[in-house]
């Protein structure tokens, strides 16, 4: 697939970002639930990732995305477990509310805790909402409402975005024109540049300016030429503000830093699993440049019942990915 035709990778980024972020995640989206929380306590939450390997397997209800579960403790004293979906291509619009229950209920049952079920409809379809599970049977009545935050939505608040400090605000706005700009490089190259410069004007640490370069950076691609042009602007402002927080090995290094841990993780559990791998198949994983596709690919290795089932997921994978 060539740089033109490549599909931006959302979930990845938006993953990391929240991971990253996860405070102002709440405070942006969802202020009523970071009100509740005691971000005074030395450790107010923790990711339960393995937690969400172990929901996925057990539900198998469609490819999650973004998806994340979170312990946290409220001002009262009260631990809750949060899971927080993030549907970007809105293609499971019969199912998601399905999974939303599925997720919800299944967390309850092995915990005993109470959940509380968020969703981010990162989709472009302003007219896909879904915010309940139902179904009722024989005097039976099964229900659960979910807060939604459409991110289509924030095109009419866009003062708001541009005079918002909160790192999400700028995700937000990459999110959104990023959408608007497909099959529109020169449109969303102009943008990328916007919004990059808007890093440095919002006064944001280095840190934070990192971060969310890369999720620039990550989310809007560009064709070769312009993603050339992208990178001189870059080193221009960097040069001409005296503060250089983005260099070339910095922002490659993050990249590649991740293609080489998914790699190096993926191989690792099909050797613990199933001993010896083809070395054609260490080959494929090793030369795989997408770290979207080896994060499924180190699910998959988790879950898989064999080797040559792995094999005919990975090359189902690349399929997707060049149609």
């Amino acid at each position: 697939m060539t740089k033109e035709n490549q599909k931006p990778d959302y979930d990845s980024p938006w993953k990391d970002i929240i991971e990253i972020y996860f405070p102002q995640f709440l405070e942006f989206f969802f202020p009523k639930v970071y009100d509740e929380i005691d971000w005074s306590l030395p450790q107010p939450y923790e990711f339960l990732n393995q937690e969400l390997q172990q929901l996925e397997a057990d539900a198998k209800i469609g490819k999650r995305l973004a998806d994340k579960v979170v312990k946290v403790w409220l001002k009262n004293g009260e631990q809750i477990w949060i899971i927080i979906h993030l549907e970007v291509q809105g293609k499971y619009e019969k199912i998601f509310p399905n999974r939303m229950w599925t997720y919800h209920y299944r967390l309850y049952d092995r915990h005993q805790q109470k959940v509380v079920s968020l969703a981010i409809l990162a989709d472009d379809n302003p007219h896909w909402r879904p915010n309940k599970f139902t179904y009722e049977m024989a005097g039976c009545q099964v229900s659960l409402e979910f807060p939604i935050v459409k991110l289509l939505d924030f095109a009419d608040r866009w003062e708001y975005l541009e005079q918002s400090t909160n790192p999400f605000a700028i995700v937000v706005m990459a999110h959104l024109k990023t959408i608007e700009t497909k099959k529109k490089p020169q449109a969303r190259y102009n943008w990328k540049v916007t919004l990059f410069r808007s890093l440095y004007e919002r006064g944001f640490k280095r840190k934070e300016l990192i971060d969310l370069y890369r999720f620039l950076d990550w989310i809007m691609t560009l064709p070769e030429g312009l993603e050339i042009d992208f990178k001189t602007e870059v080193t221009k402002q960097e040069a001409s503000r005296n503060m250089r927080y983005v260099t070339n090995i910095e922002r490659f290094g993050i990249q590649e830093g991740a293609l080489k841990t998914n790699r190096k993780n993926t191989i690792e559990v099909l050797e613990i699993r199933f001993n010896n791998i083809p070395e054609y198949l260490r080959e494929k994983i090793n030369s795989l440049n997408n770290v979207s596709i080896l994060e499924r690919l180190h699910r998959q290795a988790i879950l898989i019942e064999s080797i040559p089932a792995f094999e005919e997921f990975l090359e189902q994978v690349l399929t997707e990915e060049t149609n």
